[in-house]
Parts: structure tokens; sequence; C-alpha cells
């Protein structure tokens, strides 16, 4: 593949750089099956994205398939998790060990993406002290210092909208390069702060929405 004058992540189209992990996912799946090859057609069946659209999404990153083969499987993957920053690994910590912050730290997965969660902070006593797959919860006055002696890269913040913005101005003043923010609360931080906004309640009043304006009213 030539990858010469491959384009940044933030110089891609948002909604390319938004498909670009569903195509990663897709073919590390082909991957561990032992497909070689796969199409763009193949990909567009199995996620719903026309071809020519996938088609153009890789060629940002300067991938190009043979002709009646289609991509080659590894060399894709490689390339995907390589441009999307999938293979430098990131440290973090969860703020707010929680049933959603203990989920996050639980889920093994976000390791294959070079996401690493190393510490967990809260201020209810009965889960402060304790492991979650043996990454230790420690309380959230405790961040300053253990910031200054380990300094993780992304902070993970689930917790009660009520101390959102509280605990966001404990990571910035921690020095935190990012933070990942699964409140519903649209926190303030400085632009040297790297942040993106995951709202599952948004995300449910979408499928709502859409289920009404599909005709399928939930019964009350």
């Amino acid at each position: 593949m030539n990858e010469t004058n491959t384009p940044t992540r933030t110089q891609l189209p948002e909604p390319t750089l938004r498909r670009l992990p569903w195509y990663l996912a897709y073919v590390r799946m082909l991957d561990g099956q032992n497909v070689k090859f796969v199409s763009s057609t193949h990909i567009s069946k199995a996620l719903s994205v026309d071809s020519s659209q996938i088609a153009k999404d890789l060629s940002f990153l300067n991938v190009k398939g043979k002709t009646r083969i289609g991509y080659e499987v590894k060399s894709l993957m490689a390339t995907l998790a390589d441009f999307l920053g999938f293979t430098v690994p990131h440290s973090a910590v969860v703020i707010g060990a929680g049933s959603l912050g203990r989920a996050l730290i639980a889920d093994v997965g976000l390791s294959q993406y070079g996401l690493q969660i190393v510490a967990g902070f809260d201020t209810d006593a009965d889960i402060v002290g304790t492991t979650v797959d043996g990454v230790k919860i420690y309380h959230v006055d405790a961040l300053q210092q253990w910031q200054l002696e380990h300094n993780a890269d992304i902070a993970i913040l689930s917790v009660p909208i009520e101390v959102a913005q509280q605990m966001a101005d404990a990571v910035v003043e921690s020095g935190f390069r990012a933070m990942w923010n699964f409140t519903p609360v649209r926190i303030k931080t400085p632009p040297r702060i790297a942040i993106a906004n995951t709202s599952i309640y948004a995300h449910l009043a979408i499928i709502y929405n859409r289920m009404n304006a599909a005709g399928d009213k939930p019964v009350i």
C-alpha cells in the first residue's frame, strides 16, 4: 500500500473518521477467521455502508484494493489500526466507579484499541480501596497526587451530573491530556484538553425517535 501523503485524523471528514473503526472491527473479525482478502462489496453488505463510500473513505488513507480480489485483510487491518492511533498504548483512569465506571474498567476490549485503564476514583467508602479486575479504586481526593506519580493520559468521566463539572475541573488541574465524558452534561474544559462526549441518554433518545418515526410507538 502507498502510505505517502496520508492525511491526519484531524484532516478527515468527521463522518469518515467515525466509520473507520467499523471497518477495523470487521476486518479484525475476518482476520480471526483466516480470511485473506475482502472487497468493498463484502464490507458494504456486512456494515450497510455503500461500497463506493467505503472505497472513498479508504482512499483518504491511500489504501487501494486489488482488482477482482479486494483489500488484503492483514494489511488493511494494520493500516486502519495505525492511522486511528490504536497501536499506540494510552493509560487512562475512570472517575466515578459506579456501575458504568466498573463496566468500563472490566471491558477488556478497550485494551485491543490501545486503551489501558490503570486506576479508578470514587468517593463512596464502600468502593474506595476495592479492586475491579485488578484495577484499584482510590478516593478522588488522591487524584492529583496519583497523577503526579503515574502521569496517565486520559480521564474517563462517569460521575453523577451534579459533580460532573467539579470533577472535570479536578481532571484539568491534575494534568491529564484528554477527557472522555460519559455524563449527559456538556462540561467546560480549556482548549488544550482533548475531549469527547459520549451521551448514552442522547443516543437512547435517538433510538426512541427513530422507533416513533417508523411507527413503532410504545404501548403505554
